[in-house]
């Protein structure tokens, strides 16, 4: 609420001075250079012509500047100055146009100090400045965050043909891993006589490998 009864007081304030220039300013242009240079001489000004020109041009183009709200510390500034300059050098010999000079060079001292306000071409201005500010901002940070990404290495996935190898090689192991029944040993190759060895027969005894013969049983003799 403060925020926005201070925009209005400013807009006021802009309103109503830069008016009083820009009319004045307006009537010397309509008074010619001439009258206005007169004016200034009896006022006591040296080259009244300079003078007439100068506060002439100021008070229209301050004036205008001050109703649009654009650049107003500077041109409260200069209109401070102009104001300060005619009063020092050529004061107005009428009272009231002298004290109307002071409360206008004041009035725009105060308005280059506090601002135009939010209501202002200065204002939409630096909104418009510092979108384009955070924009470029954003665009620099995007563009920082692609460069560094792209000098991180990516993870590298396995081969294909290395997987496949390594696979085949533990797939036997595995198989041989899980026989675990006993088998027979083989039996040696060379063998001459290429015949094998006849099953024992029931009470046969092997002895070191081979077969043991039955003992012989001795006939009885008769007479």
């Amino acid at each position: 609420m403060k925020q926005a009864l201070r925009d209005l007081a400013a807009l006021v304030a802009r309103v109503g001075v830069g008016g009083i220039f820009f009319a004045n300013g307006w009537t010397k242009l309509e008074d010619g250079l001439k009258a206005t240079g007169a004016k200034f001489l009896e006022q006591g000004a040296p080259a009244p012509g300079a003078w007439a020109t100068f506060t002439m041009l100021a008070e229209l183009i301050g004036g205008a500047l001050l109703i649009a709200g654009l650049a107003v510390a500077i041109t409260g500034l200069v209109l401070f100055a102009e104001a300060l300059a005619v009063f020092l050098v050529a004061p107005p010999l009428n009272p009231i146009s002298l004290n109307e000079l002071i409360l206008l060079g004041a009035a725009s001292l105060l308005l280059a100090v506090v601002g135009a306000g939010r209501v202002s071409v200065d204002h939409m201005v630096v909104i418009r400045r510092r979108e384009s500010e955070a924009a470029s901002e954003f665009a620099a940070d995007t563009e920082a965050d692609r460069v560094i990404a792209s000098f991180r290495e990516p993870e590298k996935p396995p081969a294909p043909d290395a997987k496949a190898a390594s696979d085949a090689k533990a797939e036997p192991a595995s198989k041989a891993g899980d026989d675990t029944a006993p088998h027979p040993r083989p039996r040696a190759k060379g063998d001459a006589t290429g015949a094998e060895d006849p099953a024992p027969a029931p009470g046969d005894t092997l002895v070191a490998g081979r077969k043991k013969p039955q003992p012989r049983t001795r006939r009885s003799t008769s007479g």
